[in-house]
């Protein structure tokens, strides 16, 4: 963690000379960005004159809910500015309502201190059940949960959680450090509790032992934690937080998530958790709705603190100690956890007064700024991102916001939000409409480069060709897309593939490999969708009668004794994830060029040259491309490689050398060299497979002659073996 023991120094106004250089379309609407910086300046003195310094106000979990002193005496400490009393009830007491007021202090605080006992020990054990009592203005008595709560808790027979009192006596200790942060960042996007095939909820145990191997085999530097944050409702998939500080009891303990943690540590594996501040839960007994029995504490009052989609509650981030509460949450889950970043959810939602609501968001800039702009949002975005960076360098951030609003990854002193990241999200939009609106045929090579390669410059970008909001019951998968029911009937490598399934397998290679390579400069992937994952999800509810059927991931398809093709898909997703890591091309910037009537895309990046082709019936033989660098190249990941599901049309060990040929490339400028790249010694193509012949042999020793292809297999024989290598 930085060491700082002075005051950040900021100038007057950000340094916009790069950020209006890059893109001049802003220049129109400086005053806007100095206007923000100034107010998120004047946030940040405020709080360090009066707190003393960020890092102290952001520990305020410390000092606030229940601590235990070193002679083991309790001090409980609440912010509930409506309430004319508090008191604490529990076990501990018999469930007597008035027994422990609280005493009021200034600022709408109240504070409560239980001496040890006679034997020294805390008055309150250990995981005893414990409540707050808030007698309202009109003399109501409210039964709640302290906002600060580390772990809370449901039984079967109950229909809302309850506090438990979090004190171990031997609390989990940390073994591992953070890990570096990863160069290129591959984040495999998980929910623990559906993360078995059993149909059950899984534990922060089982992710440790069963998943986090996979993560790590599979190629991703980084997991991110999905429903960790308590939430009542399980459905939700975790986006109506109930507890903010409470890891979520369904999937074990505070100590299961810290192993679960440092063991991804132990494996060079970066975690992130989806952290909500966007809003809260409206539930009131076991959530922050009406904690002090007013409309208002933590949430703007009216309309403008209810979402009106969500059906949730909207903090009030002008509030002191509504920020005090969101910044020390970040703070809690960095250091009692170890988390090493965030992915904030809804950023769009916070950014504007409208929450993206019925907004197609065209790119005009008028739309980032003006009085739609909630600015005492963004100001919380700038202050979390620049005490989290300032403190742990290296944090990393993601922001989920659908409207490209400028400098939403920009640094702070430059006039930015401070985010390390935005998520692409109209890549995998664009995948879905693909799937369900065109025919192979009529694919525009132009259009998807367009959107893939659409992004800030300068500003750092997650692609991901789909999430956990295309596998969500009502969506689909893309998978599902392209072989839906076949499926669960035709994905044995024991038979040859069908027609949907060939195009389904080799298309879903296709898809992910080039989101990876053109999409960000970060890639993403949620869990199962890298073999296919054959079902939506669905978590347990009336409309399903309960069911776990479709909340689970079926990892049992990948047991090489099933024979099935998923392991096909696995093996090119963990293979594209370490070329990757090998040449790293999600650092560099990339050019392009396509070809539109051959449905070809080309382009070079990190010194590696991809080339598709999405023709549905053509293959191309000598096909010329531009060349960036004059030498020889090789086939480093070929997606047809029969490992992957794919027909072995690709002799691996083939060189390919430039020639001083010049040839149009990136953005139709001429290129000094060229090679020729795709398929020699084949005749012909057509959607059931190559008809055509290889002779020759290899170093698998087969010298073959092979006269058609049927869906039934090859036809044809071969005779003789050699040691060799190909020829002709």
């Amino acid at each position: 963690m930085a060491d700082h023991s002075e005051r950040d120094e900021f100038t007057e106004l950000p340094d916009l000379s790069e950020f209006l250089r890059e893109d001049p379309y802003l220049v129109p609407y400086q005053e806007d960005l100095c206007r923000r910086y100034q107010l998120f300046t004047e946030r940040l003195s405020k709080l360090e004159e009066a707190e003393g310094s960020f890092d102290d106000f952001t520990r305020s979990y410390m000092s606030y809910g229940v601590q235990r002193q070193a002679n083991n005496s309790l001090m409980f400490r609440e912010w509930a500015p409506g309430a004319q009393a508090l008191f604490l009830t529990g076990d501990f007491n018999d469930w007597n309502s008035t027994s422990h007021p609280y005493t009021k202090k200034e600022y709408g605080k109240w504070e409560l201190y239980l001496p040890p006992k006679r034997d020294k020990a805390p008055a309150i054990e250990h995981e005893t059940k414990l409540k707050l009592v808030v007698l309202t203005s009109e003399g109501e008595e409210l039964f709640r949960i302290s906002p600060w709560a580390k772990y809370c808790h449901k039984h079967v027979d109950s229909n809302t959680y309850d506090w438990i009192h979090w004190d171990p006596i031997r609390p989990f200790l940390h073994q591992h450090t953070r890990p570096k942060r990863p160069r290129s960042l591959r984040i495999y996007e998980a929910h623990v509790g559906i993360a078995s095939p059993a149909e059950e909820i899984a534990t922060y145990t089982n992710f440790t032992l069963n998943v986090l191997p996979k993560i790590k085999d599979l190629g991703y530097n980084c997991v991110q934690l999905m429903a960790i944050m308590e939430h009542a409702y399980y459905g939700s998939f975790g986006y109506q937080v109930t507890n903010f500080f409470a890891a979520s009891s369904r999937f074990g303990t505070p100590e299961d998530l810290k192993r679960l943690v440092d063991t991804a540590h132990s494996l060079g594996i970066t975690v992130l958790l989806d952290v909500v501040h966007s809003h809260a839960s409206s539930n009131t007994a076991d959530g922050l709705n009406k904690f002090d029995g007013t409309d208002s504490c933590f949430f703007h009052s009216g309309p403008r603190g209810h979402h009106p989609q969500w059906g949730s509650r909207l903090f009030n981030y002008q509030s002191w100690e509504v920020l005090r509460f969101l910044l020390s949450n970040l703070r809690w889950w960095m250091e009692e956890y170890r988390f090493d970043g965030f992915r904030f959810d809804g950023v769009s939602s916070m950014l504007y007064h409208h929450h993206g609501i019925a907004m197609s968001f065209s790119g005009g800039y008028s739309e980032y700024f003006g009085m739609q702009v909630d600015e005492d949002s963004i100001i919380h975005l700038m202050l979390s991102n620049h005490i989290l960076h300032t403190l742990y360098p290296d944090c990393i951030t993601i922001a989920e916001d659908v409207s490209g609003m400028p400098g939403l990854c920009k640094p702070v002193k430059n006039g930015g939000l401070g985010f390390d990241y935005r998520l692409n999200m109209a890549v995998p939009d664009k995948w879905i409409q693909i799937l369900k609106e065109l025919k192979d045929e009529e694919w525009d090579m132009g259009n998807i480069v367009y959107t893939l390669t659409n992004r800030r410059k300068g500003e750092g970008s997650i692609g991901y060709a789909e999430s956990h909001d295309q596998a969500l019951v009502g969506d689909k998968s893309l998978a599902f897309w392209l072989m839906d029911k076949e499926m669960y009937t035709n994905m044995s490598s024991l038979i040859p593939m069908t027609p949907v399934i060939d195009r389904g397998i080799q298309l879903h290679k296709m898809i992910r490999l080039l989101t990876h390579a053109l999409g960000g400069e970060g890639y993403l992937n949620f869990m199962g969708n890298e073999f296919g994952h054959p079902d939506w999800l669905d978590f347990p509810r009336k409309g399903n009668g309960e069911s776990y059927q479709y909340a689970r991931r079926q990892y049992n398809l990948l047991d090489p004794d099933n024979n099935l093709r998923y392991t096909q898909l696995y093996a090119f997703d963990r293979d594209m994830n370490l070329t990757e890591d090998k040449y790293g091309w999600l650092t560099v910037y990339h050019g392009y060029e396509k070809k539109e009537k051959d449905k070809v895309i080309v382009f070079e990046r990190a010194n590696v040259m991809f080339v598709f082709n999405f023709h549905p019936s053509n293959s191309y033989s000598d096909y010329r491309i531009a060349a960036g660098p004059n030498g020889k190249y090789r086939i480093k990941l070929d997606s047809d490689a029969e490992q992957y599901g794919g027909h072995g049309r690709l002799d691996t060990d083939t060189e390919f050398f430039t020639e001083q040929e010049p040839f149009k490339g990136v953005n139709d400028q001429w290129q000094p060299h060229s090679l020729k790249v795709g398929y020699r010694n084949r005749v012909g193509y057509s959607t059931a497979g190559w008809v055509g012949y290889r002779v020759g042999y290899s170093t698998a020793g087969w010298v073959e002659y092979r006269v058609g292809y049927s869906t039934a297999g090859w036809v044809g024989y071969r005779v003789g073996c050699s040691t060799a290598g190909w020829v002709g």
